[in-house]
């Protein structure tokens, strides 16, 4: 019943925005005027005052075209997946990290607008094809780590952890002397990304960056399943230990902002994208991104990236001029160095500079390794679902570790099972 709640509030929830978009998301024309319907991910109070304020100077500059701007939340992928099965998508969207692998097939090719030849290489290479096929405009770059309270650190006399045990380790040491007032960690399962983070950032310090690893029997899918167990083993110590909010299952993301503004929590598992939301609370703050630990002995912190924020164009638009116009728009130097600097991350264009608060810490470790994200590369389409929700199950004690693990194995071969009979 649940589930068929769910499906009919996502039903609903679609058919709201098409009748909110003109066509099912199409442009629309009417007394001259076209609007364009744009679909974003991003929900992030900071990021989307700066993402209306360009489509208001937008409109301006235009006065013939309207922006029909949506942020569905986080509903956003199943909606795209039911606009995908009906070939009724927006006119632009967001593709979050899947402009080639989920998306492709329904993108325009850019790749002879002006703001192409400007892309940095990092960036550009994952998001064209072998052909030379452009698929997205990037707004800026991803590079990820463990996002952590600079004050917090200072105060208990802990070191920048450089292996999993370190991270341990301090979280353990951080919560002792606090008397528990700081939290080390914080998740929501009502926002279960959160939870899915964890899996994703360390599968590469556990699978892949390691100089023995397990990559290429990932991509062969003959990789053994129960080595994946360390991974849920060592997230349920920690609720376990309470290094983890122990109000996980109830908790929502966006109290974390209010917990880092006050200095009572040290760590999170994503990206620097709330710092903006974080010092509206506390303009004081200070915050810092630094490698993601090593798991294996000998191997060294590393960084996950790639494509973050990023926006398509729907190959079937009824308003293909327009749509590039909006694009252009948006790939203005000075609209890229906003997105990047309220996202505190790496610009897409090499002739703009890091910028936002956390350039410091990408300058002090620019050497270091950035890996793309695990579930992009080892695992089929779907499976980040799976990994939030197994994780959720495994909070809940409704699974052990080993099951999760069995889990992932039976669910990565059902999708490359469904995926090859389509």
């Amino acid at each position: 019943m649940k589930r068929l709640m769910m499906s009919l509030s996502i039903v609903l929830l679609v058919i709201g925005l098409a009748g909110c978009g003109g066509g099912g998301g199409n442009a629309s024309e009417k007394d001259g005027k076209i609007t364009l319907t744009v679909m974003q991910s991003n929900t992030g109070p900071a990021f989307k005052e700066v993402y209306q304020q360009i489509v208001k100077d937008f409109e301006k500059e235009n006065p013939n075209i309207k922006i029909n701007l949506q942020s569905p939340g986080q509903n956003y992928e199943n909606i795209l997946k039911m606009k995908m099965a009906s070939n009724e998508l927006p006119d632009l969207f967001d593709t979050h990290g899947w402009a080639i692998k989920r998306y492709g097939n329904y993108l325009a090719d850019l790749s002879q607008e002006d703001w192409a030849t400007d892309l940095t290489e990092s960036i550009k290479s994952l998001i064209t094809d072998d052909n030379g096929k452009l698929y997205v405009l990037p707004l800026n770059e991803s590079k990820e780590g463990i996002f952590y309270n600079v004050d917090v650190l200072k105060k208990y006399n802990v070191e920048v952890p450089k292996t999993f045990d370190e991270l341990i380790a301090a979280s353990e040491k951080i919560k002792k002397e606090s008397n528990g007032e700081v939290l080390p960690f914080y998740a929501s399962a009502l926002d279960a990304w959160t939870i899915g983070q964890y899996f994703d950032y360390f599968a590469n310090p556990l699978l892949i960056s390691p100089e023995h690893n397990h990559a290429d029997a990932l991509l062969k899918n003959e990789f053994d399943w129960s080595k994946w167990s360390f991974l849920p083993e060592k997230y349920k110590m920690m609720y376990d230990k309470g290094l983890l909010n122990e109000d996980m299952l109830t908790a929502k993301q966006v109290d974390e902002n209010r917990l880092f503004a006050e200095n009572k929590l040290a760590f999170a598992i994503h990206s620097a994208g709330t710092y903006s939301d974080i010092k509206k609370i506390n303009p004081d703050v200070k915050m810092g991104v630094f490698p993601i630990p090593a798991i294996v002995e000998g191997d060294e912190p590393t960084f996950v990236g790639g494509e973050r924020e990023a926006l398509g164009i729907w190959k079937d638009t009824k308003h293909m001029d327009e749509a590039k116009k909006f694009l252009k728009f948006m790939a203005k130097k000075e609209n890229i160095k906003q997105v990047s600097d309220i996202t505190n991350s790496p610009a897409p264009f090499k002739s703009i500079q890091v910028g936002g608060d956390i350039a410091d810490s990408y300058e002090q470790y620019k050497e270091v390794r950035v890996l793309p994200y695990f579930d992009r590369v080892y695992l089929p389409n779907g499976m980040w679902d799976v990994m939030c929700t197994l994780g959720q199950e495994l909070i809940y004690g409704n699974i052990t570790p080993d099951e999760f693990s069995k889990k992932m194995d039976e669910e990565v071969n059902r999708l490359i099972s469904q995926q090859k009979n389509k």
